[in-house]
């Protein structure tokens, strides 16, 4: 059959007849709308050639295969769309926070170079402030110390005159002549208490020949003195070293601060048992010891000597201080009293304690008390620069010996 000729109503029923019996089995469907079209055109269409009805079939369903090509393409675009819009929505919010942030972080940065500024202009300040008060105390302190200059000078000069005056005018010299009276005074009283003492001792009865001996006897009796001398380094006087050590450990270990008069009632540390021991043991309680630094630590020493010599030798015992100022006499006077629990009527010419300002005039009274079976204990302040010799040849002599340092300066000091 040529394609070209039109088909007849019988050859298309056998077509579809042949259609029909190639899907036997297959249920009805769903038709789709192209279909429904051509079987509502089908009786239409059934005067009409076969070759355009062909047509009009393969038009139906490249149709239908195009209308589902859309749809899907339609579905994958929608998907595409949903997904985009999430997408779209996710990125706005995330860049919201984003932007928020940034908002933050530009706040924080605008208050933090605030603060900045704020820090910087203080710091600034405060070192201006800084600079002003550091030239301020450099000034102060530099006239403080032009200050003291001039007093230093000013007190040089007038050391430089006083010292001038002592030499020649009558203020020096009735200084000079007080000391001299004040010596001659205690030598007189000394001498008158010896005449006393000897004139009682005369016996204006002619003696028998019995007492005769007495004499003799008396003669003998002021060697025991020289024989009770303090002979500390010996080693024959174990038994007063014990006692002097037991005296030195007590003040040390147990201090009486409220004990009886003439007894240590100071706080004792081991540097001033040191030096008393050094004094006792090395020295034979005849020797110089090195100062302690201040005068009321010399004195301390000095009361622990004094509280151990009483001990020993009760009222024998008399102190004699050595010291060229009145003010410093003043000062051994007062730690005495605070040391020893003594009072100012100790004090004085026949007393426990006697205070001198010359050496000869000390050197006069310690004669005497050892003529009058006493015991002095000569005491040296550092103050001394110069030790008579008079003073060495009795039996007790503490001095304490400035420090060298000090000594050094003090000669540049009268050099310059």
């Amino acid at each position: 059959m040529n394609p070209e000729e039109p088909q007849t109503p019988a050859s298309f029923d056998e077509w579809l007849e042949q259609t029909e019996e190639q899907e036997p089995t297959a249920e009805p469907a769903e038709k789709p709308a192209s279909e429904l079209m051509l079987e509502t055109e089908a009786p239409i269409l059934a005067d009409e050639p076969q070759v355009e009805v062909a047509t009009v079939v393969q038009t139906s369903v490249e149709a239908e295969i195009s209308a589902e090509d859309v749809v899907a393409e339609l579905a994958v675009e929608t998907v595409v769309v949903e997904s985009n819009i999430l997408l779209q929505s996710e990125a706005e919010s995330r860049l919201t926070e984003l932007q928020q942030t940034e908002a933050q972080l530009k706040a924080e940065i605008d208050q933090l170079q605030a603060t900045y500024q704020t820090l910087q202009s203080q710091v600034s300040e405060t070192q201006t402030a800084l600079s002003k008060i550091v030239q301020e105390s450099l000034e102060q302190l530099e006239q403080r110390k032009q200050a003291l200059q001039i007093s230093v000078e000013q007190l040089e000069r007038r050391q430089e005159r006083i010292r001038n005056e002592m030499r020649t005018t009558f203020a020096g010299t009735s200084q000079d002549l007080a000391i001299r009276v004040q010596g001659f005074k205690d030598y007189l009283t000394g001498s008158l208490q010896d005449l006393a003492s000897a004139a009682e001792q005369l016996q204006l009865v002619p003696p028998v020949v019995k007492e005769r001996e007495k004499p003799v006897a008396k003669e003998a009796k002021p060697a025991e003195p020289q024989q009770s001398t303090p002979q500390f380094a010996q080693q024959q006087f174990q038994d007063t070293n014990k006692q002097v050590r037991r005296l030195i450990d007590q003040f040390r270990n147990q201090p009486d601060y409220y004990g009886p008069a003439w007894q240590l009632r100071r706080t004792f540390e081991p540097i001033h048992a040191e030096r008393v021991s050094n004094w006792f043991f090395n020295l034979g309680g005849r020797g110089a010891l090195r100062t302690m630094g201040s005068r009321l630590q010399n004195i301390l020493v000095a009361s622990a000597a004094i509280s151990i010599l009483h001990k020993l030798y009760g009222d024998r015992v008399r102190t004699l201080i050595l010291a060229n100022t009145p003010e410093r006499l003043g000062e051994w006077r007062r730690g005495l009293q605070d040391c020893l629990g003594i009072g100012r009527p100790e004090f004085g010419p026949d007393r426990g304690v006697t205070l001198f300002e010359a050496p000869t005039a000390l050197a006069q009274k310690a004669d005497r008390l050892v003529k009058a079976n006493q015991l002095p204990l000569i005491i040296i302040d550092d103050s001394e620069e110069q030790i008579s010799l008079g003073l060495l040849q009795f039996p007790l002599w503490l001095a304490f010996a400035p420090d060298p340092k000090v000594m050094r300066d003090r000669d540049f000091d009268d050099d310059f």
